[in-house]
């Protein structure tokens, strides 16, 4: 997904009332990115109608004629037999023809040259299919009969058994269920308000305390004076404040206060995830708290452009699942089948409407993205120890070259970038062995990595530049 991508993905997060609906799409990127974040950047089948013999479409014994013959047969046989003694229910005349040769009605589909005739055989099968209810009764009493065991005993209910016994507490280690019910008492749903408008999405549990992880995006219109309701699986509510946030990673830290015996999640890790792996997606999606889904790691390093503010785009080197994700399923987890948090979820990809309208269809396509917990968590540390958080940077601009790779642009004096012997033009096709194949894909790995670690920039020629890399506070908008 590049900065040229007529459809970006969008926060999976709160539900904005129509002020906030433009901040659900990515913010267009600019020209002249900045490589520190902070720059402007079921057929119906069709029945076969079975053909019958010529002889029993000159003969039917349904017809108004046959019912007829077949009641002045049986009249002038009583006649005869009576005046001779001899009547025998069921006897057969020889040469005549008996109107039931079998049990059971047999219903004849109308042959095609008879299409005047429907009228009448609409009738006759009204006709049947009222004898039928008529004799309810006793036909299911020998349905009954026959599909039981065949000694006339009593049918089976499965209503009469009784109920089996309880599931046992025993979880199967690694289950989806035994994730759900070890990660569920730590994920909280976040109602929000502020002057712009209102919104919900989820979080997470950090600490005994109160310390809650979530994204930038689900708290930042309550940044300004607005309020934050934290309520949790069991019930209970309590007031969040905003302790810090990071627009440029969209990651914020809230803590919850007037709620005690809070559970921590277990913090896993990102950077040795394998693409197939299963996962878990737990949070409050559609204001439906503690809603639990399950899918795979569909992709790694996956760069997303998410969600934003003003000149501030947020670009990660995300984890992409098929769990599902929909609006308010943002800040929370994203686990292993340990129950370990590996990423918190934040975006989803949202395809133009069939429609054609221009409009999106705001929710999950089975392509959604976590920021990966190993970035999260060195961000939310920062945050939590100091108030804010810092960022990874080379000061230098960046844009996407003609060829592929990142282009650098201006470059800023005493940068880590001039420090290592970078120059603007410079083409970058790989960061150590990660591929380099546009601007945002630079910027977001140079996101996930910390200050002062030392990496390697593979230059167009395949010159290789060592670069220790930058830090510097965030100042959010």
């Amino acid at each position: 997904m590049t900065e040229n991508d007529a459809e970006k993905a969008r926060p999976a997060g709160d539900r904005p009332d129509a002020e906030q609906s433009a901040n659900w799409a990515a913010q267009p990127a600019p020209q002249q990115p900045d490589a520190t974040g902070l720059g402007g950047h079921a057929t119906p089948h069709t029945g076969a109608q079975q053909a019958y013999p010529a002889e029993q479409q000159q003969y039917n014994p349904w017809s108004p004629q046959a019912q007829t013959q077949a009641q002045q047969t049986q009249t002038q046989q009583t006649q005869e037999h009576q005046a001779q003694g001899q009547y025998t229910q069921g006897h057969q005349i020889p040469g005549q023809q008996t109107p039931f040769t079998q049990p059971g009605p047999s219903v004849y589909a109308v042959p095609q040259q008879r299409q005047a005739q429907k009228s009448t055989s609409g009738k006759l099968l009204a006709g049947v299919a009222a004898i039928a209810l008529v004799v309810g009764g006793v036909a299911g009493g020998t349905v009954g009969y026959l599909t039981g065991d065949g000694s006339g005993g009593s049918a089976v209910n499965a209503l009469d058994a009784p109920k089996p016994a309880q599931q046992t507490g025993n979880l199967p280690a690694g289950s989806v269920e035994s994730v759900a019910q070890k990660l569920s008492p730590s994920v909280v749903e976040l109602q929000v308000s502020g002057r712009s408008g209102a919104g919900e999405g989820s979080g997470f549990v950090l600490s005994t305390d109160g310390y809650v992880l979530t994204n930038n995006h689900v708290v930042e219109v309550a940044a300004g004076g607005g309020q934050i309701q934290a309520v949790f699986q069991d019930g209970k509510k309590g007031t969040a404040t905003v302790v810090g946030r990071d627009p440029t990673t969209d990651i914020a830290v809230v803590k919850v206060s007037g709620v005690s015996g809070l559970t921590p999640v277990e913090l896993g890790r990102s950077d040795d995830l394998r693409v197939g792996q299963p996962v878990v997606a737990i949070g409050s999606p559609f204001e439906l708290t503690g809603t639990v889904t399950s899918g795979i790691v569909s992709a790694l390093n996956r760069p997303v452009s998410a969600g934003g503010n003003g000149d501030q785009t947020t670009v990660m080197s995300a984890v992409q699942t098929d769990a599902a994700i929909n609006p308010g399923n943002s800040g929370g987890p994203l686990a292993n089948m340990a129950g370990q948090v590996i990423g918190i979820n934040s975006a989803i990809y949202s395809p133009k409407s069939a429609q054609g309208q221009g409009g999106e269809t705001g929710g999950n396509v089975g392509i959604g993205f976590a920021i990966p917990i190993d970035q999260a968590r060195r961000t939310a540390d920062d945050i939590i120890n100091t108030g804010q958080a810092t960022q990874t940077f080379i000061g230098a601009r960046v844009q996407t070259a003609p060829t592929g790779g990142a282009q650098l642009g201006e470059i800023s004096p005493g940068s880590p970038a001039e420090k290592a012997g970078l120059k603007s033009g410079d083409v970058v096709t790989k960061l150590d062995d990660r591929s380099i194949p546009n601007a945002d894909a630079l910027v977001a790995e140079i996101r996930t990595r910390a200050p002062n670690d030392k990496v390697k920039f593979t230059l167009s020629g395949d010159k290789v530049i060592e670069v220790t890399l930058g830090g510097q506070p965030v100042t959010p908008n």
